[in-house]
């Protein structure tokens, strides 16, 4: 078991933010969960608790961005997108300001929080705003990979990560390229698309689907925008069978975009797992994923099922 992308998120950021004194972290009064504290320690000066109050922490991110600054400002991905999405939008988004949102104790995974605390829609908030890039890492070595790229892009972009520990997917010292999918197993006619834990639930379907002489290829997507259309088309060209998990509502978010771009190159019929319009309710995080279908046996159904 390797760390949750949180605690990721935490070590990275303290590192670039002791590097680059342009660096500066904002934090709604989470830091020892969202894991910001590590930062506040390497470069105090350079920390700012907003307190309980998302909406006013992205509106000074804005100001600092626009000041020369490269801010990153953190909370759970309930509040840094829904509580804050106006200021996203109009402050952030709009003049193109150089705002890092990172939101952690994403989706059904947080747990015992419960409904108030999984964000389930934190995707498609993100998504639909213009220009905003939305990053969905699957470990800890690809989320350090997205925290160094987003501080060199200049653009808003979103950061989605979660509360628990997840399987290592990479090794430490992967190159990553977020312009593209990741193909980690290449097999035929089935193609299954996942983002986030997901990916981990995904590669023990397909273990399972091949011992049992069935061999589908496992796609890997980070960058749910920009979206790789051209690498994503190509699957789809060649596989009749589609699959996407996420944790996340099945509206809005990785397999809304896959549509999207099936509709524009090649229409394939997409069996979209998921929370299907629903939500989910307080408990054991790996007890919510098999309850609403998000584990590795709901995956093997979909793809027997074609």
């Amino acid at each position: 078991m390797g760390m949750a992308t949180r605690e990721a998120y935490g070590e990275e950021l303290a590192k670039l933010a002791a590097e680059n004194p342009k660096i500066v972290v904002l934090d709604a009064d989470l830091a020892g969960s969202t894991k910001t504290a590590l930062t506040k320690k390497a470069v105090p000066e350079r920390f700012f608790d907003m307190g309980i109050a998302e909406a006013d922490m992205i509106g000074h991110a804005a100001g600092l961005a626009a000041s020369g600054f490269i801010p990153f400002a953190s909370s759970f991905s309930m509040f840094c997108t829904g509580r804050a999405w106006e200021q996203i939008r109009n402050s952030v988004a709009y003049p193109h300001l150089n705002v890092k949102v990172v939101g952690t104790h994403s989706g059904i995974a947080v747990g015992e929080d419960g409904v108030s605390h999984q964000a389930i829609e934190d995707i498609a908030l993100m998504r639909v705003i213009s220009g905003m890039e939305v990053y969905v890492p699957c470990d800890g070595a690809e989320t350090k990979a997205v925290i160094d790229y987003v501080a060199g892009t200049g653009r808003p972009c979103y950061v989605r990560l979660g509360r628990s520990s997840v399987d290592d997917v990479y090794a430490p010292d992967t190159k990553f390229d977020f312009t593209k999918i990741n193909v980690l197993n290449k097999g035929e006619k089935t193609a299954i698309f996942a983002t986030g834990l997901e990916v981990q639930e995904a590669l023990k379907a397909c273990r399972s689907l091949q011992a049992e002489g069935i061999n589908p290829t496992v796609v890997e997507v980070c960058s749910i925008k920009p979206l790789d259309e051209e690498g994503i088309a190509e699957i789809l060209k060649t596989h009749e069978n589609i699959v996407t998990c996420e944790e996340h509502n099945v509206i809005g978010g990785l397999g809304s975009a896959i549509a999207d771009v099936a509709s524009k190159y090649m229409p394939r019929k997409i069996t979209r797992i998921g929370l299907n319009d629903r939500y989910a309710e307080s408990g054991e995080f790996k007890a919510l994923l098999k309850k609403y279908g998000l584990t590795d046996e709901a995956i093997v159904k979909a793809v027997k099922a074609f």
